[in-house]
């Protein structure tokens, strides 16, 4: 086959193509190494055997000095923003899909006046659409970035939400963000202070236009139980045995959505909410006078797992800045080698039918 121009002609047919793909191959089987990658290295791929040999003739060393413009990344593929023909399994809206455990430091606020730096862990979600492919995770922690030196009010979480939703285009977003927050405690008797470490979750949710702000604390305690109390008492009064009650670590789960027009609510005001409601938290530093008074203290204020949430839901629905609430206790028996467990909820938030299976597995504190 003779080709008169260096420019093929769209005329070309495809018996004249495969002509001369044909003229090619038989060249490059006589044609030396050194000859085909001078002409084009991708002709190796014609030959029977090596269709993958030499492809591409890959640089192996890294281009340290090489930078991206945004006309090379222009060129780049982005998988998740393709068309909905590319969307797998059904072509349904998700309602949540995003990120988890993204960490980073982040400073709050505390009741006395100053900040505090913690190790936060952010889980960020927006709703994605039928008949879009995905999102682009990294958007949410270059958006939590762009935050990250300022205090971490619930304003501020506002503002890193508007942000990432205007990123990926979407409806309703959550944020959550969870951390241990340190608060000095006082010992019963002794004069000894110590660290107190909670474990607190801030939540910040638009659904349908509409946000709301949730804060979740896990309050650890001691419970006596009330019978076995009185089952110890009978046996000292009637026969002269020395009996002791069971008591077990307990942990309680309080979710409070905000009234943030009632003024703030600070972490510190929802641990003593707890503290009051339920006096017998577990103890940092102790002398023998602590531990006889904690002994003392959890006879004062024996209770059943009924008790705690109905004690906590108690001094939660005293305080205006509470919307609605949701407490989820569970006492870790000493006696049984099953736990006890209540939900209680106040309001339309928390009301769910149905529970996470490991929500109660949840709940044990390892101190």
């Amino acid at each position: 086959m003779n080709i008169q121009s260096n420019t093929l002609d769209d005329t070309l047919t495809k018996d004249e193509a495969a002509e001369a793909l044909a003229v090619l191959r038989r060249w490059a089987a006589q044609a030396t190494p050194e000859e085909v990658a001078e002409l084009d290295p991708l002709v190796s791929r014609f030959l029977p055997g090596q269709e993958v040999s030499n492809y591409p003739a890959l640089a192996r060393a890294y281009p340290e000095e090489f930078e991206a413009d945004e006309v090379y990344r222009a060129t780049m593929p982005d998988l998740q923003n393709g068309p909905s023909s590319l969307i797998r399994g059904a072509k349904r809206a998700i309602q949540h899909v995003g990120i988890s455990n993204f960490r980073l430091p982040i400073r709050f606020h505390r009741r006395d006046g100053d900040d505090l730096t913690l190790e936060t862990s952010v889980t960020g979600t927006v709703s994605l659409e039928a008949e879009k492919k995905g999102i682009n995770m990294s958007r949410i922690m270059r958006t939590f970035y762009k935050h990250a030196e300022k205090t971490f009010s619930f304003e501020v979480i506002d503002a890193a939400l508007d942000a990432y939703k205007t990123d990926l285009e979407s409806f309703d977003a959550r944020i959550m963000m969870r951390f241990s927050f340190p608060m000095r405690v006082n010992s019963l008797r002794s004069g000894l202070t110590g660290y107190q470490y909670y474990d607190i979750a801030l939540e910040l949710i638009e659904s349908a236009g509409a946000r709301k702000k949730i804060i979740h604390l896990d309050y650890v305690y001691s419970s006596t139980c009330p019978c076995s109390l009185e089952l110890s008492e009978h046996a000292r009064q009637h026969r002269g045995q020395l009996a002791t009650p069971h008591s077990q670590r307990s942990v309680a789960r309080v979710s409070v959505e905000l009234d943030s027009d009632q003024g703030v609510l600070w972490f510190e005001d929802l641990i003593d909410l707890c503290r009051r409601a339920v006096p017998t938290e577990t103890q940092v530093m102790v002398k023998r006078e602590d531990e006889q008074a904690f002994a003392e203290l959890n006879a004062a204020h024996p209770i059943f797992v009924e008790d705690a949430a109905r004690l906590f839901a108690q001094n939660l629905n005293d305080d205006p800045r509470i919307r609605d609430y949701r407490v989820v206790a569970s006492h870790q028996e000493s006696l049984h080698s099953h736990d006890a467990v209540s939900v209680l909820t106040e309001g339309r938030t928390f009301a769910d039918e149905s529970l996470d299976p490991r929500l109660f597995q949840s709940l044990f504190h390892v101190g």
